[in-house]
C-alpha cells in the first residue's frame, strides 16, 4: 500500500497500523507539509553523484524526497519501533539504505567511508529533534569527517543563533563553533503547523557549508575554544572577568592582551568577531607556550 506522507489521515493509518505513538523523550515531531521536503532536498542541489546523510528519517516524507534528488541517501534512525515502518514506505528505492542506532555515538567518518565512498560529494540533510541539534551539529563537524554541505531543520531560536554573525548579539559560543567549520544561512522558515503533531515554536531551515581551510589563521583549534567558551560562559561579565574566572589567565594578562590588540576592556564575548577571537587566542596561548 502507498501512503501519502503529508496527509493526516494516511499517516494516523500509518502508525496505527504499526502501533506507534510519537515520543516526547525523542523529540518526534514528524513533516507534513508537502512543500518543505522537496523544498530541503532541491536545496542540496544533489545529483547522482551525491551521498547524503539523513538523521531521523522518522516514517520517510523528508528520505523520498532525498532519494529522489541523489545518488545514495543513508538514513540513521534511532527509535526501534520506526524499521518496519521505514521498511514499508521506502521498500520501493534501491538508492536507499538504513542504518539502525545512535547518531551521536556513529563514526560519521568511518560510515561515509563505509557506505558513501563511491559518491564525490557528501551532504548531510534532515530534520533534527530540536533537544539535541547543537549537538548533532557539533558531532557532524567535530568529526572532520568529509561533509561538504549540512541542511537541517531546526527551531528558529536556534536558527537565529546558529546563523548569528559574531559580533552581534545572537552570537554565541556555537555561533563561533559553526563559524570555526564553515558559514551558515538561513534558508527559509517553517511554521509549526507544518509538524504533526505541532511544537510550540516555528522552525527554520538553515545550511552550513563546511569549509576545508583554517580561514582564520588559528593556530590551536583546542585553544581557541577553550577561549571561547569561557568568554560566552557568563555573557553578563566583561571578557576579562568571564575569562579569567572560568580559564584561569589572569585578569592583567588578558587586558594586556587586549591592549596590544587594540580592543576595549570593557568588551563582552558578544561584541568580539571571529577575527577578535582568533587574534586573542594566538595572542594568550601562543605567549603560553
Amino acid at each position: 500500500m502507498t501512503y501519502d506522507l503529508c496527509d493526516y489521515n494516511a499517516v494516523n493509518s500509518l502508525l496505527k497500523k504499526y502501533g506507534f505513538t510519537f515520543s516526547k523523550a525523542l523529540g518526534q515531531n514528524f513533516l507534513v507539509d508537502d512543500s518543505v521536503c522537496p523544498a530541503m532536498a532541491e536545496a542540496l542541489k544533489a545529483d547522482a553523484d551525491t551521498g547524503v546523510i539523513e538523521i531521523g528519517p522518522g516514517i520517510g516524507v523528508l528520505t523520498k524526497e532525498l532519494c529522489r534528488v541523489a545518488g545514495k541517501v543513508v538514513a540513521i534512525e534511532l527509535d526501534k519501533r520506526l524499521y518496519p515502518v521505514l521498511d514499508e514506505t521506502l521498500g520501493e528505492y534501491n538508492n536507499f539504505e538504513l542504518v539502525k542506532g545512535d547518531a551521536m555515538k556513529l563514526d560519521i567518518a568511518e560510515l561515509i567511508s563505509e557506505k558513501l565512498s563511491d559518491c564525490d560529494t557528501v551532504k548531510v540533510c534532515a530534520n533534527l529533534p530540536y533537544y539535541i541539534t547543537s549537538p548533532i551539529i557539533m558531532t557532524l563537524l567535530e568529526s572532520e569527517a568529509p561533509i561538504d554541505e549540512i541542511i537541517v531543520m531546526v527551531q528558529k531560536e536556534a536558527a537565529d543563533r546558529l546563523c548569528a554573525e559574531m559580533g552581534t548579539r545572537n552570537a554565541g559560543a556555537v555561533t563561533a563553533a559553526v563559524s570555526y567549520y564553515g558559514s551558515a544561512e538561513i534558508l527559509f522558515e517553517v511554521g509549526r503547523e507544518s509538524f504533526m503533531p505541532s511544537p510550540k515554536v516555528d522552525s527554520a531551515v538553515i545550511k552550513i557549508t563546511v569549509s576545508k581551510n583554517n580561514r582564520y589563521n588559528i593556530n590551536d583549534k583546542k585553544s581557541f575554544f577553550t577561549l571561547v567558551k569561557a568568554a560566552f560562559s557568563q555573557r553578563r561579565k566583561t571578557f576579562v572577568n568571564a575569562v579569567s574566572s572560568s580559564a584561569g589567565i589572569s585578569k592583567a594578562e588578558l587586558s594586556a592582551a587586549l591592549d596590544r590588540l587594540n580592543i576595549e576592556q570593557s568588551v563582552r564575548a558578544e561584541k568580539l568577531t571571529m577575527e577578535d577571537f582568533a587574534a586573542l587566542a594566538n595572542e594568550l596561548f601562543s605567549r603560553k607556550s
